[in-house]
């Protein structure tokens, strides 16, 4: 493709980390002005939402579990950018609370993938809290987090050996139940026949099973993107920026990044 064929820019313009997105906004407005291209603004979790377009159009309604290292979200979607807050993280995001959890066991970062390899190594014999356990839509995860970091320090005042790979899999097995639990209260009640799962967390395999299983026995689709997907990437951007574009939502060029603002 040359750049004349090229119809829009998109940009994500926030949340994130400032610095990089005031490189990548820059980037994207010094083309725009140069080519005479619209101005795309992108919401961060709105591509992470928006991958799953990439496998096969969006079906509405419909339920997306946002779940990444910054975000754990459960959003309502009736049509196109049309995003309604059920619930979501009330302290750590599930991903960070893999990343804290990982350099507990000693595992490198990013920890998530290591997590979800060394538990299948091991069988969850460790006694863990099940977190927020309630009739909200809501997550919680730094409970879990420093009952993890207790144990291992108790189970080395006492002298025990950690199981590294059973406390893998004791930790993953509640995480991924709190998940699946929320999420399947929220498909239940909202009655929706439509789950997408968004996020770099959408690629650990004991959540995408554990999820799937469960949309089966209560006769729900799911969409999971391919694992090239689920990690931020530049064509999650793009698609979103492609309906964003048919809806006409352009921007000027006075947008600026924003690190912190809830999707919208």
């Amino acid at each position: 493709m040359k750049i004349e064929d090229v119809d829009a820019i998109a940009i994500t313009y926030g949340p994130g980390l400032i610095g990089s997105l005031l490189i990548g906004l820059e980037a994207a407005k010094t083309l725009a002005y140069l080519y005479n291209k619209p101005l795309i603004p992108i919401h961060h979790i709105a591509g992470h939402i928006y991958a799953n377009s990439l496998v096969k159009p969006l079906e509405f309604p419909l339920l997306a579990l946002v779940a990444s290292g910054g975000h754990t979200e459960l959003i309502e979607m009736k049509d196109h950018f049309d995003f309604q807050k059920l619930g979501g993280t009330l302290d750590d995001a599930i991903g960070e609370c893999y990343d804290k959890v990982a350099r507990v066991l000693g595992l490198e970062y990013p920890g998530g993938p290591k997590i979800d390899k060394l538990a299948v190594e091991g069988e969850p014999t460790y006694q863990l809290p099940v977190p927020l356990k309630d009739d909200s839509y809501n997550f919680s995860f730094s409970g879990l987090k420093s009952a993890v970091i207790n144990l291992s320090h108790n189970e080395e005042q006492r002298g025990n050996i950690l199981r590294k790979e059973d406390l893998a899999a004791s930790f993953q097995k509640v995480t991924v139940e709190s998940v699946v639990s929320k999420t399947k209260k929220a498909l239940l009640d909202k009655k929706m026949k439509h789950l997408i799962i968004a996020g770099g967390v959408a690629a650990n395999k004991k959540l995408r099973d554990e999820i799937s299983e469960m949309a089966e026995k209560i006769g729900v689709e799911v969409s999971v993107p391919p694992m090239k997907y689920c990690t931020d990437n530049a064509a999650m951007i793009a698609a979103a920026g492609y309906y964003a574009y048919r809806l006409g939502r352009k921007a000027d060029f006075s947008l600026n990044s924003i690190s912190s603002e809830p999707l919208k």
